[in-house]
């Protein structure tokens, strides 16, 4: 009973989707499991590298949902979401979420035309990781996850804290903005793959209370370390998710495409778009546990359990199939909206978290002070889930946001 498989999802993938989802599973299931993962996580960059060159290079996976003009697939997020369904079943640590993910619609959504062409065929070809930095942990309010990121001054709003930018150069204009570059201080604590990434794009305020706005700006990070830029990896729960705590000390900077821009408008429509693919991650989690516990209750079956409990087990994981296949069409049917930024990516994200966290839930239960896997494996999924929660939820805060923007309870929100 695989569900990644089900006839009613395969019927809907073209050849060419179902061509992407076997060459990866095959790649995964040969490079990829627990020991695999501890090894890459261990490293100073937190991912395998030759395994990151085959997904990109070989697999084209950053590139996938990214225009053709810039070296991209120009899939769009359905086929992304079946490549992110892939990676979640074997929880790879890769940069694939920090790079494609949450920075790439940013640039190709902000960028002037130079920096587009310079940057996106690199992150279509794997050459350039990408990171997205903002203040403090509020990177589901940034993106407008868990509640409007307009409704509060989250990058600084001119205060202490948060990340401030100022302008430098002899060329401003009346409100002190303009120049040659940019100049940022402050410190984000929840950047994913901020530790290792080429390229930090970061949120910061700028303005003064006269003209007080969300910027973006390009901070580029070099082997040997950058004036004024401060990386260090933080101990997480989840390390197949590696986060950095980033400082930044009066570093150079550049701003992400011109003024006027719609800064905060990008990141919410990143964040839906993101909110769709972490979903596809945890149905392909949620779906990597059931399956092995549905293989491990045939090994209890055939040790000659008692019946009664394990119809009680059955009668558990059938429910817990039928919700991980509702998270997983929710998923699909926001992959496969129109226009940017799907609005069924919050609640999509809701449901496969939930369902993660249940069926992994459901495994380490099931032998008590031994789980259904080897070496804990079950464990590191409902790590995953908790993780996640953290960063991008929580579940209930994800169905509040969806159900107003989609205006149940009232008017639609912005």
């Amino acid at each position: 009973m695989d569900a990644a498989d089900t006839a009613a999802l395969a019927a809907a993938l073209t050849e060419e989707q179902q061509e992407i989802r076997h060459t990866l599973r095959d790649l995964l299931t040969e490079r990829t499991g627990p020991r695999e993962n501890r090894e890459a996580t261990a490293t100073p960059e937190g991912y395998d590298t030759e395994l990151w060159a085959r997904l990109s290079g070989t697999l084209g996976l950053p590139g996938l949902a990214l225009p053709e003009q810039y070296g991209g697939a120009g899939h769009g997020p359905a086929a992304l979401a079946l490549a992110c369904e892939e990676t979640g079943r074997a929880l790879v640590p890769s940069p694939l979420l920090a790079t494609a993910v949450l920075a790439a619609p940013l640039i190709a959504a902000l960028g002037t035309p130079d920096q587009r062409a310079e940057l996106l065929p690199r992150i279509a070809d794997g050459s350039l990781t990408c990171a997205l930095a903002v203040p403090g942990g509020s990177l589901a309010l940034a993106l407008g996850l868990t509640g409007g990121n307009t409704a509060e001054d989250w990058s600084g709003g001119g205060r202490a804290g948060g990340i401030q930018a100022r302008p430098t150069g002899e060329a401003t204009d009346e409100a002190g903005d303009g120049g040659a570059g940019w100049r940022l201080y402050g410190e984000a604590t929840q950047v994913l793959d901020g530790h290792s990434a080429d390229l930090l794009l970061v949120a910061a305020h700028t303005g003064g209370f006269a003209r007080s706005r969300t910027l973006l700006f390009l901070v580029r990070g070099r082997a040997d370390g950058a004036p004024g830029l401060v990386r260090t990896r933080r101990s997480v729960l989840d390390p197949t998710r590696p986060q950095a705590v980033v400082e930044l000390r009066d570093a150079e900077a550049e701003l992400l495409g011109e003024e006027p821009a719609d800064v905060l408008g990008a990141l919410a429509t990143t964040g839906r778009t993101a909110a769709v693919l972490l979903a596809a991650e945890a149905v392909g989690a949620a779906g990597a546990v059931l399956d092995r516990t549905i293989a491990h209750l045939g090994a209890r079956e055939r040790s000659g359990r008692s019946e009664g409990a394990l119809l009680a087990v059955k009668g558990t994981l059938a429910d817990l199939y039928v919700q991980v296949e509702a998270a997983r069409s929710l998923t699909y049917a926001a992959a496969r909206e129109p226009g940017p930024g799907p609005e069924g990516g919050p609640l999509a994200l809701a449901q496969a978290l939930e369902a993660l966290r249940a069926t992994a839930g459901e495994c380490v239960r099931l032998d008590g002070d031994a789980d259904a896997f080897s070496g804990g494996e079950a464990q590191l999924f409902f790590q995953r889930a908790a993780s996640d929660e953290l960063l991008f939820g929580p579940a209930r805060r994800l169905r509040a946001r969806a159900a107003e923007r989609t205006g149940l309870f009232g008017e639609v929100a912005a």
